[in-house]
């Protein structure tokens, strides 16, 4: 029976079987292996730019025919120049450190049995993605490293780039000798499948959305499977009134200004009563074209500040748009944080250091920062590499996930006899 005669629930099974089977090869292959294997792969992504360029051209055409904005389109577009960059994105994926079988604690029982905990594959990861298509050969090299076989699931405005991208990751899998079903992409755009998926507990171990709220919030609803995610990136930077004029003004307008379209943006500025530059601030961000909605001490600053609502402290723009408020002192905006935050990223700006000592523990985000824009929320400026993406539950991982967060951990357990009294 093929694919197209398969039911979107007999599809993901025999995905799922398939994977499941890869993974426990994976479980046996060296860590030489899978870098080879990595390496083959990127050097397929730069031999197949041609034919994927093609693909990615008919994507762009029917993307621009069914109306897709400016915005997305540019997510869709891939040239030699992005291909190239996947292609050292997987590469780079290749040289970060092995995280499996590392030790994450020893102990030695009064019996004198030994326990250690082994970091180990998670096992089988489904992840549902929109738009760019980079996002295959990131996800299935960050898989493939830390040793899980993965099920891809694109938008279908991105089929034709997704489908040529991982025809080339898969044959460079396989020519290392590791086995094609590592990576998987989901054959159909029939939005049952991803229902199938979310479902999936026998043969999928966790599921990670990379796209807009609404698709993460599907998820979170329908899954039966653990979800990584995170909904919103409604994140604030606290001018406190000790904060250095100069320092805020570059903080705050960098944290909201230097890519307004990502997750660690910040959307709502805070500003303490007692800080003195508060109007200068505010015509720093103005300036910068951003516009500024703000409470009534914020419109006293600027005739160009228009009414903040309710709504705007609970909105994450991915805009040129900032929300701003006068608080009371760091108690004000840590009440203010604890009613409105999503859990990213949130920071303090100032040179008090028992007060930021107070927000970096009172805070509960996944990201906390000090003097620091909120901009660097971000795996590959964590250290970490590239990243499956910001997760703000609590638990497994927070913040970013990169390859650690794709393991899990086992007990090893070395006696020499011992029988429980």
């Amino acid at each position: 029976m093929n694919d197209q005669t398969q039911t979107p629930d007999m599809l993901i099974a025999t995905l799922g079987v398939r994977a499941r089977r890869a993974a426990t090869m994976l479980a046996s292959a060296t860590d030489a292996q899978k870098v080879d294997a990595l390496r083959r792969a990127a050097q397929a992504l730069r031999d197949q730019s041609a034919q994927i360029i093609a693909a990615n051209a008919r994507d762009m055409e029917n993307a621009a025919a069914n109306g897709l904005s400016p915005a997305m389109l540019d997510r869709l577009k891939l040239d030699e120049a992005r291909v190239e960059a996947t292609a050292a994105g997987v590469d780079q994926v290749a040289s970060l450190d092995n995280p499996l079988g590392s030790i994450i604690d020893k102990q030695i029982r009064p019996n004198g049995m030994e326990l250690s905990r082994v970091r180990v594959p998670l096992g089988v990861i489904g992840i549902i993605y929109e738009s760019r298509p980079n996002v295959t050969a990131d996800a299935a090299a960050l898989c493939l490293r830390a040793g899980n076989a993965v099920i891809l699931r694109g938008g279908s405005e991105a089929k034709e780039s997704n489908r040529a991208i991982h025809a080339a990751m898969a044959e460079g899998i396989a020519a290392a000798g590791l086995p094609a079903d590592t990576v998987q992409l989901v054959p159909t755009t029939d939005r049952a499948a991803v229902g199938a998926l979310l479902k999936a507990a026998e043969f999928v171990d966790l599921i990670v959305p990379r796209g807009g709220k609404s698709l993460v919030a599907r998820v979170q609803e329908e899954a039966r499977v653990p979800v990584l995610a995170h909904l919103d990136g409604i994140n604030h930077s606290y001018v406190d009134g000790a904060a250095d004029p100069d320092m805020a003004q570059k903080l705050v307008v960098n944290a909201k200004m230097r890519r307004t379209g990502i997750c660690g943006a910040t959307e709502t500025v805070l500003i303490d009563r007692a800080y003195g530059q508060g109007p200068a601030l505010v015509k720093a961000l103005l300036d910068a074209q951003c516009a500024v909605r703000g409470d009534e001490a914020v419109q006293a600053m600027d005739n160009r500040v228009t009414p903040a609502s309710e709504e705007d402290w609970d909105t994450e723009y991915l805009d040129a748009i900032a929300s701003v408020r006068i608080v009371d002192g760091l108690d004000e905006a840590l009440s203010h944080i604890a009613a409105h935050a999503s859990h990213h990223t949130d920071a303090i700006i100032t040179q008090d250091a028992e007060k930021a000592e107070c927000f970096l523990n009172a805070v509960d985000s996944a990201i906390v920062m000090w003097n620091a824009s909120t901009q660097f929320a971000d795996g590959g400026e964590f250290g970490l590499g590239a990243e499956i993406g910001i997760s703000t539950g609590r638990l497994h991982a927070r913040g970013p996930v990169a390859l650690e967060g794709l393991t899990t951990y086992k007990w090893l357990v070395r006696g020499t006899g011992q029988a429980r009294p």
